[in-house]
């Protein structure tokens, strides 16, 4: 079976690269490999990339760095395969907009699936919305633009929201004024299940208010219910 996704894996361990590579050509996607910042660059350009696995720690600039930069010019989905287990390093890949983080020694079945589930959310263009995809979304003089994935202020200002907070976005907005636990937003945004101290819904949560933060008025649209989950306040616009 071929799977249609294309993925790159950017990662300077040759037998690592090696084995990530067979694993998912076993599983009939297409992929590339990358050794450094470089090489992944090239890949990108001549190639439609659907899913980036990447290592932070790269020769020159590291997976960080080179995550930030992808995220500002591609759409493409994220996700970390390191060595790197600290909390800190975990929630810093987070903020930067990666879709997951998975740590070394891995489960070569369970990463499958990760990814697996994660490419399904990323080509997935039915999102039980209130409003159409392809219309712009108003609440309290905010714009969501649904096809670019881009946020405007009520001041004018314009930024990219990465995939992972979009998905948990348009989940709340879709339950307005409902509880949403953080089981249904890990599921929306990365397709696995949530797992004792998993921290990246709160870590998403707290990028999507610090967008909210350029607001003057310093509004609160997404409230916490302690130990269930999180609210969507704002008003959104017909």
């Amino acid at each position: 079976m071929t799977n249609q996704a294309q993925i790159l894996i950017v990662e300077d361990e040759e037998v690592t690269r090696l084995n990530l590579k067979n694993l998912f050509e076993a599983e009939g996607y297409t992929t590339f490999v990358a050794a450094n910042g470089d090489s992944m660059a090239e890949k990108l350009q001549s190639n439609k990339i659907d899913l980036v696995l990447m290592d932070i720690n790269l020769p020159g600039k590291n997976g960080l760095l080179l995550a930030r930069e992808l995220l500002e010019k591609n759409s493409t989905g994220l996700m970390f395969i390191t060595g790197r287990d600290s909390d800190v390093d975990k929630v810093l890949g987070l903020e930067i907009g990666a879709d997951d983080y998975v740590t070394k020694p891995f489960n070569p079945r369970e990463l499958t699936i990760r990814v697996r589930n994660l490419l399904k959310r990323i080509q997935q263009t039915d999102v039980n919305t209130p409003v159409a995809d392809t219309a712009m979304i108003q609440f309290n003089n905010w714009n969501l633009d649904p096809n670019s994935r881009r946020m405007t202020s009520p001041q004018g200002e314009t930024f990219p929201i990465p995939r992972g907070e979009y998905r948990a976005l348009r989940l709340l907005m879709a339950n307005s004024g409902k509880i949403v636990t953080r089981q249904q937003l890990i599921q929306e945004m990365t397709g696995r299940d949530l797992r004792e101290n998993d921290r990246t819904v709160d870590v998403t949560i707290r990028r999507l208010r610090k967008h909210f933060e350029t607001d003057n008025t310093n509004s609160e649209f997404i409230n916490t219910i302690h130990g269930e989950g999180y609210r969507f306040v704002g008003t959104l616009e017909a």
